[in-house]
């Protein structure tokens, strides 16, 4: 039996392309410690007769319906399951600094911890302070990204997007970054009830290969509300990441749904995985979100030293977008977004949105700075 095991686990981390186990034990066990290499899935442990399909690429569509937040396919309701014929460009979003914030960031943090809800990250005031200390990183020649999806039935929206979409913003950065050396990877979750609890794909330096991966994937599944971020955010981080002082690593984490609250200590560990291996964690939250993973996601970002997207209404794409807990924001496509955040990681240097691209604002800012009610202010970029 425990050789049995051991050739599930090794298989997880050489690379297969079929299920690192049975589904019956905790994912977290089956995956075992260290670098993860190649391609791989943990299954899940769906009810019989659920009709879920598994294996590595079974999907080829991303088309669900869905409930609010992350319910599952054929549920109805009004969450951003959709019916995966999302357009390019059509997806609109805010962006977040909350280090360039940090005072701000705090009084919200506290407000949250007032709240007193299950699932809290440990991240205390003194890490925050720390990775808020962390000197801006200079100018970056080459680029590692790595989506990480939810894929439970209500994300059909964000994932037929970013399927239309990922040819785009690779040819915009190959062009303005010809030397980038752009590699990407993904990670898909859903839940242990599902067909897969995390399925991965490596980096890949040939885009049109990782697209091949992107569009086989599908929205389905789900059921309850939280998923299992805290394994794909574990997965992610240990991927083949290049580790010299000259790549940019961003993970963006999209996402409509919280962890278990149980699995609470679990994701704080993958964060400060990401925050350690010099990866920036940039979230994007989707429709059907709530106070606990807004502040889980702003907390990622904050610690690692990315920003955080958040999806809005704009788009008239999916369920009510939650207003995000800040005084003001500027509104431009998603892509535009990612772009942005990805010529910010490269050059060094802070991007502010175009003016042309600029759909609307939230709040009053003015040329970027925006008045608190209770006095001082913030900056919105």
């Amino acid at each position: 039996m425990k050789r049995a095991w051991l050739a599930i686990i090794l298989g997880a981390l050489i690379g297969c392309s079929s299920s690192a186990g049975d589904g019956t034990d905790d994912p977290s066990d089956v995956l075992g410690d260290g670098p993860i290499l190649g391609d791989g899935e943990v299954p899940g442990d769906p009810p019989t007769g659920s009709g879920s399909s598994s294996g590595m690429g079974s999907s080829t569509s991303s088309s669900s319906t869905s409930s609010s937040g992350s319910g599952g396919a054929g549920s109805g309701g009004s969450g951003s399951g959709g019916s995966g014929t999302v357009e390019p460009g059509t997806l609109t979003a805010g962006a977040w600094d909350d280090n360039l914030n940090y005072s701000f960031f705090l009084d919200y943090r506290a407000d949250v911890l007032a709240l007193s809800l299950p699932g809290m990250l440990s991240i205390g005031e003194v890490e925050h302070g720390a990775a808020n200390a962390v000197p801006a990183p200079g100018a970056k020649t080459t680029l590692d990204v790595s989506l990480v999806i939810d894929t439970t039935g209500s994300m059909g929206d964000e994932i037929a997007y970013l399927q239309t979409e990922f040819d785009a913003l690779a040819a915009t950065i190959e062009s303005l970054y010809p030397a980038s050396q752009q590699r990407w990877s993904l990670v898909v979750y859903r839940d242990t009830t599902d067909d897969y609890v995390v399925r991965w794909f490596n980096f890949r330096d040939n885009t049109a290969e990782f697209r091949d991966k992107l569009g086989a994937q599908s929205a389905s599944g789900g059921g309850d509300y939280p998923e299992a971020a805290d394994l794909a955010l574990d997965v992610a981080y240990r991927l083949a990441w290049r580790t010299d002082p000259h790549t940019a690593r961003l993970m963006f984490w999209v996402a409509d749904a919280p962890h278990h609250a149980e699995k609470a200590g679990a994701l704080t560990t993958a964060i400060r995985g990401a925050r350690d291996a010099g990866i920036h964690i940039y979230p994007v939250a989707s429709s059907g979100i709530d106070e606990m993973t807004e502040h889980s996601m702003r907390s990622a970002a904050q610690l690692t030293n990315g920003r955080y997207l958040f999806l809005t209404d704009d788009s008239g794409v999916g369920g009510e977008h939650k207003e995000p807990t800040i005084p003001c924001y500027y509104v431009t496509k998603l892509d535009d977004a990612i772009l942005r955040m990805v010529d910010i990681e490269l050059s060094g240097q802070y991007v502010e949105p175009a003016p042309e691209d600029v759909i609307r604002t939230g709040g009053d800012p003015d040329s970027g700075v925006c008045e608190l009610t209770e006095g001082g202010t913030v900056l919105a970029f």
